[in-house]
Formats: C-alpha cells, structure tokens, sequence
C-alpha cells in the first residue's frame, strides 16, 4: 500500500462515518434527548458516568467535558465498581450508562447494584430493547448503520457518533445553565482555553496596592516609592486627585539616556501622560497584544473612566496567558 492509499482509505472513512451519523441523527428522539438532559440539570448530586472497553474510553471523556462546563461529574470503571467502587454514588446522584451493545457484561452484572445505590439510571445504547435501556429510567438509542471499519465490527462510527452526543448534552446543558465564560476559566486554571477568558481585571493588581505620588514629586522621591512596592512603577495624581499620568522603570531610562541631572527633576516632567489602557471587563490576552504592539510592560487598567488598577506583563507571564 503506498502513502497516497492511506490517504484515500483516510477520506473514504471520512465520508462513511459522516453519512452514517447523519443518517442517526436523522433518526435521533428529539423526546429521549431532552429527558436525559432535563434529567440531569435537575440532578441534586453529580451524575456518574459508565462504560466498558471503547464505551469507556467515551464515557470518560464526556465525564470530563460535562464537568468542566457546569455539570458536576466523575466516572468509574464498572469491572471496579462491583469491588467496592459503589461506595462513591448517593442516591442523589445519577448514573449515565455508555454502552453500544446494551448488553455489556460488566455493567449488567451490576446493574440491580446500581438502582438500589440510585433511581437515575440513565443510558445511551445503539438497541433500546437491550437490558440497560430497558432497566433506565431514560434512555436514548444511539443507534448507526453501520461502522467505518470495513469489516463492520471495530467501533468506530458507534464511538464518534456516542462522543458527539456526549459534546451534545455538555453543550446544552452549558447553553441552559448560562454557565459563563467566567465559570469555564475557573475550571480551566492550568488550561490555554480557560486562560483566554480571564479578563484584565482578574490578573490586574488593585490600585489599594499600587504606589501613587502626587506631579509635584521629585523623581529620586519617586524611585524610592517604587523600590517600596517593588512594582516597577508608580501613577500619578494631579491636583484635582485624579490620576492622569504613569512612571515606570521605562521613563527612568529614558530619562537617565538623556543624561539630564534628576537631582531636583520634578516626576511631571518625565512622566507618560499619554498612556495606554485597558478596560477591565476586556481579555487578558487582549491585553498582552497591546502591550507587545507599544513594547511596554505595565498597562493602566479602567473601568469606564476611571483608572482600577495596572496589569503588568509578569502576571500574563505568570498566568501563562498568551
């Protein structure tokens, strides 16, 4: 077989699990799919999810996407839930079986186990007249054609088709929970995706904690307030107690390059008064570009008009925001 074959033979599996889903979801009960969801948004405990095999490989990782989007969840293997696992579910919590067949050993060796631990059984299986879909309380037949293996029998349209539906349910419960992009942040604090919704303010530091000095200041008063704080740069009031300008460790420099005596230099001489800002509901990331496009590192952050706080760029570093 050369390359170009496993090409060919990539696209044609391409197609046939394409057409093959389409036609499930043709077919798919508009009635079961929003009981299983209604089901579990009104859950009072978490909802555990089930599977065996390839199932459980799916099951895991629609587990993992339904908690990180608002709806609390975990999963357990079944072959380890008949050796003491069980222990883990509360009758408040729910059961969500992942299984193609319907008839996985493991699971319906344990499945007077699990209705006496919870009344939520709830399943997806490609056969509704299997023995899970008949023991749920809700159950929805996931059923495909056919597989893309061309033998018909490695899971392989079953299994995307069982994943889609499992990103299907996470996203209507997100949609129905208006769970924000806030709350995915929160849940994503070692995550690239959850880092492009925190927003300037949650990375800013406060202005309780920033240095402030008045225009009058001399500029040898004014490195002695920033080495207090340690921030590298202070901000700047002006008589009616607003601040109207910015000093950083950048200004210094600048300053020191011109080599003009700062001795008795007032900070309103050398300030930046033009500059850059960010409002505090806008993303984080936002923030990085401007400081990237005007090479700075501090950027004044507000809320309306009124200046809130300075995000710098070591907290998008060290909040891996990029």
């Amino acid at each position: 077989m050369t390359a170009d074959n496993f090409f060919i033979h990539a696209k044609k599996t391409f197609r046939d699990e394409i057409s093959s889903i389409n036609h499930s979801l043709n077919n798919l009960s508009k009635k079961d799919f929003n009981l299983i969801c209604n089901h579990i948004k009104k859950l009072k405990g978490k909802l555990v999810l089930m599977g065996v095999g390839k199932s459980g490989h799916i099951a895991a990782k629609i587990s993992s996407t339904l908690s990180s989007t608002g709806t609390p969840s975990f999963f357990i293997n079944p072959s380890e839930a008949s050796h003491g696992d069980l222990g883990a579910i509360s009758k408040n919590d729910g059961i969500l079986i992942i299984s193609n067949s319907g008839e996985t050993d493991e699971i319906v060796l344990i499945l007077s186990g699990l209705m006496k631990k919870t009344k939520n059984i709830l399943s997806i299986t490609g056969n509704e007249e299997s023995s899970i879909a008949k023991k749920s309380l809700v159950h929805l037949e996931a059923k495909v054609d056919k597989e893309a293996c061309p033998n018909n029998l490695a899971p392989t349209t079953s299994t995307s088709f069982m994943l889609m539906l499992g990103d299907a349910i996470s996203i209507a419960l997100l949609k129905n929970n208006r769970f924000s992009p806030k709350e995915f942040a929160e849940n994503h604090p070692g995550g690239k995706l959850g880092k492009r919704f925190l927003l300037a303010k949650d990375l800013m530091i406060d202005i309780k904690e920033i240095p402030i000095v008045k225009e009058n200041t001399s500029i040898l008063e004014a490195i002695k307030v920033i080495t207090q704080f340690g921030l590298g740069f202070c901000l700047v009031k002006n008589s009616k107690q607003s601040i109207n300008a910015i000093f950083t460790d950048g200004d210094l420099r600048r300053t020191l390059n011109k080599k003009i005596d700062i001795r008795n230099l007032s900070i309103s001489k050398v300030m930046t008064k033009s500059f850059k800002s960010i409002e505090h509901n806008k993303n984080a990331y936002l923030a990085r570009e401007i400081m990237s496009k005007n090479k700075i590192y501090s950027l004044v952050v507000k809320k309306q008009k009124k200046v809130i706080g300075v995000i710098r760029m070591h907290e998008l570093n060290e909040s891996r925001v990029f």
